[in-house]
């Protein structure tokens, strides 16, 4: 049920923004999607697992915006000044959305999901209804979320992103790029870490590639 799966996570950010998440309740977030509280667990098998999925869901809408940033931003074709917005998109992301923050820094407060290494118990659904997947499997159980990113895993797959995508356009004579996307990935946690005017990483990025 992908729009019942889209509208529950919808709802749980929504719910994450005014308390905090250990207050969120079930009930509330399958009510403010238009659906039934057991439509919420059969699609993510429980607490753990809507949380699991909620952060997954704002981790990979962060990557696309890296993805944009890197194959063009508007006036800035270079790859350098691609790299920078990539930079930039970092730290707007993470000021705006906690959750991309504790992805990107390793930092959970108590107001948002715990991350847990290991997934929860498999959730055996009534007789009738279907797994994660929409379909029911053969023992008939939902599978188990995956878990939470882990610390640094989300800005590696960034700086990964950034080395493919310019690998073919990477200046020569420049700092290697592998060097060059590590060096700013690591600048743009430290104004994530730090925080500062997301327009003046550009800057700074700028003066590292030279």
């Amino acid at each position: 049920m992908p729009a019942a799966r889209e509208s529950l996570l919808d709802a749980a950010f929504a719910a994450l923004e005014g308390r905090p998440w250990p207050r969120v309740k079930m009930a509330e977030v399958a009510a403010a999607a238009g659906v039934s509280r057991q439509t919420l667990y059969n699609e993510f098998g429980s607490k753990e697992g809507l949380a699991r999925a909620l952060v997954r869901r704002e981790a990979d809408a962060y990557l696309r915006g890296v993805d944009r940033a890197l194959t063009g931003a508007p006036g800035a074709a270079a790859p350098g000044e691609r790299l920078a917005a990539a930079a930039v998109w970092t730290v707007r992301s993470a000021t705006e959305n906690p959750l991309v923050r504790a992805v990107l820094t390793g930092c959970w407060n108590e107001r948002l999901p715990t991350p847990v290494s290991a997934a929860p118990p498999v959730r055996t659904p009534p007789r009738g209804r279907t797994s994660l997947s929409g379909r029911g499997s053969p023992s008939g159980r939902t599978a188990p979320p995956g878990p939470l990113p882990a610390p640094g895993e989300v800005l590696g797959q960034a700086r990964d992103r950034a080395v493919r995508l310019l690998a073919g356009e990477w200046p020569a004579g420049a700092v290697e790029l592998p060097l060059a996307c590590d060096a700013v990935a690591r600048l743009a946690l430290s104004y994530v870490v730090a925080p500062a005017p997301a327009a003046d990483v550009a800057r700074m990025v700028r003066t590292v590639l030279g």
